[in-house]
């Protein structure tokens, strides 16, 4: 059975008529049938774009007319949701800083209240799938039936992305809402266009239902979020190197687990390098202050805690003297460098 993954692409913020229609005639050309655009921007610094706000729907109402596309936009309050549906915009998300919210979440499925319409929540910026369940629970109490689930990464980026993806959150989400569809934001996990490739890929081998993408048709021209934008050009290349994985159940599983084994692993070298920069602060203070590198009680002291941790969490006490004893061989290398 052929799968054909979900896509919603279009430019991070709507800059002006003329990059609006540009860039949805490319997509509409490719088979892009949704195309997205933010309206207003929560920006963290009023200095930054903000958005071209109210005046960018007629844009969006010639996107609808011209070519056919449906079209999606951010709300982050009433104000916002009132604009859009009266604009006849076709389908709403809510970013991950207003799903962080429930007040703002509430206030927002209280105005949709009555309303027939596809929403879409992103995940919030924190690694927190309760809150990430409870807004979607706020609007399904609301009486929405159709609604989407956004992976698009949490808080500050890793070692390698903008937004660091932790994939085991999403799989916890849809473990406890399988009935919800999840799109996958590559560009916001990414954070630079040459990964968002990548994490789309990543996105597939979970069996995301689909992507949601900015695509500008002039990125190094856009006003927010330079770096992670493609072009439509981009987006073919992308869409046709996309292996889309035709699994069952057992492997689907298999993969999920794999991804979360990723994700840690991840982590740990994240948590080893900043251990190392510690350390090497710790070095500089020692030779400031003529105090002997290796201190070998504070070595056994801590070497003791990590075994008896061990113990307490059912690992192997001898792997895990291993581990620390390699990892304090390399902090005492560290600091006879400084």
């Amino acid at each position: 059975m052929n799968f054909k993954p979900i896509i919603i692409a279009g430019p991070c913020s709507a800059e002006t008529e003329k990059q609006v229609l540009a860039t949805a005639k490319e997509l509409s050309e490719m088979g892009v049938s949704i195309f997205r655009a933010g309206v207003w921007k929560p920006r963290t610094k009023p200095s930054d774009f903000q958005g071209a706000g109210e005046e960018s729907l007629a844009w969006l109402k010639r996107v609808q007319r011209e070519f056919g596309m449906k079209t999606a936009v951010e709300v982050a309050n009433t104000q916002h949701v009132a604009l859009a549906l009266n604009a006849g915009v076709d389908i709403l998300w809510i970013g991950a800083r207003t799903t962080t919210n429930p007040f703002a979440v509430q206030e927002i499925a209280d105005a949709l209240q009555g309303y027939d319409v596809p929403i879409l929540v992103k995940n919030p910026v924190t690694p927190d799938v309760e809150l990430w369940l409870g807004a979607v629970e706020r609007l399904q109490n609301a009486g929405i039936k159709q609604i989407t689930a956004i992976h698009r990464g949490f808080g500050v980026g890793d070692a390698f992305y903008r937004n660091n993806p932790q994939w085991h959150v999403p799989i916890e989400f849809r473990r406890r809402m399988p009935e919800i569809p999840m799109l996958c934001d590559p560009s916001h996990i990414a954070g630079e266009k040459s990964l968002v490739a990548k994490v789309a890929q990543q996105a597939m081998q979970l069996n995301y239902n689909g992507l949601m993408l900015e695509v500008h048709c002039c990125p190094s021209e856009a006003l927010s979020d330079v770096n992670q934008q493609i072009t439509p050009k981009e987006l073919v290349e992308l869409l046709q190197n996309l292996v889309i994985n035709q699994t069952n159940s057992k492997t689907e599983i298999l993969s999920q687990l794999r991804r979360r084994i990723d994700d840690l692993d991840s982590s740990l070298i994240e948590i080893l390098a900043q251990r190392m920069k510690i350390s090497q602060e710790i070095g500089d203070y020692k030779k400031k202050n003529s105090i002997a590198v290796l201190q070998s009680d504070r070595y056994n002291e801590i070497l003791q805690q990590c075994i008896n941790q061990a113990i307490s969490k059912n690992l192997n006490p001898d792997f895990i003297k291993k581990i620390f004893e390699t990892i304090h061989e390399e902090s005492i290398k560290t600091q006879f460098e400084r």
